[in-house]
């Protein structure tokens, strides 16, 4: 998924392995992900999606008027996620670390590497085609 305030921004779904960093985009207040050397597509995440930071990660404090350091969480491994989806005028991209903390990609500062580890797991249709046709005969066998 893409932050509400990408949506004018051009956008491709994440695959695995893909080199990250995050990046604030142009006419936007939104940080988030792009590809390397691709620095104008942002790269949408699934919910469940994997990452590793090459460095351990490094987010603005809350309220910060860019005058306090960046906040460091000693974590590097995290899985994405979505907040506050009951707002549609809220961010709701985020990162859930380890420890159980969240922060919400845009604070995240710019310049940050990552690599997409695992894409979260999906039917194949084929399954989900058979499971819908085991129900139904079920459904018939007791009927």
């Amino acid at each position: 998924m893409c932050d509400y305030s990408l949506h004018h921004v051009a956008s491709r779904p994440a695959r695995i392995e893909d080199k990250l960093v995050t990046t604030k985009f142009a006419n936007s207040f939104t940080r988030g992900f792009t590809v390397v050397g691709e620095p104008h597509v942002a790269v949408c995440l699934l919910r469940g999606t994997e990452i590793i930071f090459d460095d351990n990660v490094r987010c603005e404090r809350a309220f910060d008027l860019g005058i306090l350091p960046a906040k460091k969480i000693a974590q590097r491994l995290a899985r994405f996620r979505q907040i506050n989806t009951d707002n549609p005028a809220a961010h709701h991209d985020a990162l859930e670390f380890p420890d159980g903390r969240v922060v919400l990609l845009t604070r995240l500062c710019e310049g940050q590497r990552a690599t997409i580890l695992q894409l979260p797991a999906r039917k194949h249709p084929r399954a989900i085609e058979k499971a819908a046709r085991t129900e139904i005969r079920d459904h018939r066998l007791s009927a």
